[in-house]
């Protein structure tokens, strides 16, 4: 039987996106809702006491339970062609196996210089239930890892290793889908797009008519759906405010529920898009105490689920990258977290939707609630192609 999304934490990751935005700012930007979710969601299922309280605040999730849960919402998101998903976990320190076996899809290995005197001896003996697995050689081999689960859209760890790492999880996804119906490229030419500052600037720009069915408004913000082919594995949605609108008031429309839509009146539209690239690395350590996370973020932590080690999250770091382009979209991203231990007809009626401002761009799984990719572009982006 086939879990509903909710039951995979789709209101759990909409939670999120819809907090993480406002710390986000209103210049270029793409993050992966999803991605930080299932990274910290991996670390969470380790997660105790008052640990395990304030990360379950941010994530719906802590506990056996959120091991749980990252796995099915994985599983979800993997269950298409359309998008791949890969979790790593590589240590100094030795990681329970009970962990382990609450993560079934994550590997796990140990980062170069991992020893068993890496623990103090009123640690060790704590060790029996504890696997060490095979050592990684440098961390060329991580880089590799990024850039084989990404498809090469990211080629690097988002944050290298300076050997004060005792614990490294990776989660990695990409994306590559093409439309369903392709935009013309001798269609493509350089319109206006007045940027977040004001300046209009011609940008290259796709055209292609749409059916109603299509695009519907939500408040005052135009939501644009474009299918991909295939069996639907993702939704892409692009969505546009009013005037001087910013991202968190903006890109919620994208998984607004039906009732909240409103139909264009025209019987389709001309949609004129820019094509564009957004790759941004983004530091959410520095967000997480925003989101109601301390506890975790320093000694005194309690992960006594993960390691007998004393671990405490150290360094959040993400890099996401989306391009759309006539053929399709491509995206990709990677969160690393650190741990340390002390189609309708048309009628005669056609309305234009012109992306001529800054607008955001959501990519959803196929039931179109769990924001995998989230961006803002303001204008500063550089154009794809």
């Amino acid at each position: 039987m086939t879990q509903s999304p909710t039951d995979l934490g789709a209101d759990a990751v909409r939670a999120l996106a819809v907090r993480w935005l406002p710390c986000l700012g209103d210049g270029d930007f793409v993050v992966s809702p999803v991605g930080l979710w299932l990274a910290l969601g991996a670390v969470a299922s380790g997660a105790r006491g008052a640990t395990a309280d304030e990360l379950r605040g941010l994530l719906g999730v802590e506990g056996e339970a959120a091991g749980e849960a990252v796995t099915r919402v994985g599983r979800w998101i993997g269950g298409t062609g359309a998008v791949g998903v890969a979790t790593g976990v590589w240590s100094t320190v030795p990681v329970l196996d009970a962990f382990k076996r609450g993560l079934p899809d994550v590997t796990f290995g140990l980062l170069p210089g991992a020893v068993a005197f890496a623990l103090p001896d009123d640690v060790f003996g704590a060790t029996d239930d504890m696997s060490f697995g095979e050592l990684p050689d440098t961390q060329a081999e991580l880089d590799a890892w990024v850039r084989a689960a990404t498809g090469g859209r990211v080629e690097r760890l988002p944050l290298g290793l300076d050997g004060s790492e005792d614990l490294v999880l990776l989660n990695a996804l990409a994306l590559k889908a093409p439309w369903l119906t392709a935009f013309p490229v001798h269609l493509t030419r350089d319109e206006p797009f007045t940027d977040g500052d004001g300046v209009t600037r011609p940008v290259p720009t796709m055209r292609q008519r749409i059916p109603a069915g299509w695009a519907w408004y939500v408040g005052g913000a135009t939501v644009v759906e474009l299918p991909c082919a295939g069996d639907g594995g993702v939704r892409v949605r692009l969505v546009l405010g009013a005037p001087g609108a910013g991202p968190a008031d903006v890109v919620p429309a994208a998984w607004a529920a039906p009732p909240e839509r409103r139909p264009l009146a025209a019987g389709s539209a001309d949609l004129a898009l820019p094509r564009f690239t957004l790759r941004t690395k983004t530091d959410a350590n520095a967000h997480l105490a925003a989101l109601g996370v301390t506890r975790a973020l320093g000694p005194g932590a309690e992960f006594s689920g993960l390691s007998a080690a004393d671990l405490y999250i150290d360094k959040v770091v993400q890099e996401a990258v989306v391009e759309v382009v006539e053929e399709g979209v491509e995206a990709a991203a990677v969160t690393q977290v650190t741990m340390t231990r002390s189609a309708a007809r048309p009628r005669q009626v056609v309305e234009r939707i012109a992306f001529d401002r800054p607008f955001g761009v959501v990519v959803l799984d196929r039931t179109g609630e769990v924001p995998l990719f989230v961006g803002w572009r303001r204008g500063g982006g550089r154009a794809a192609g």
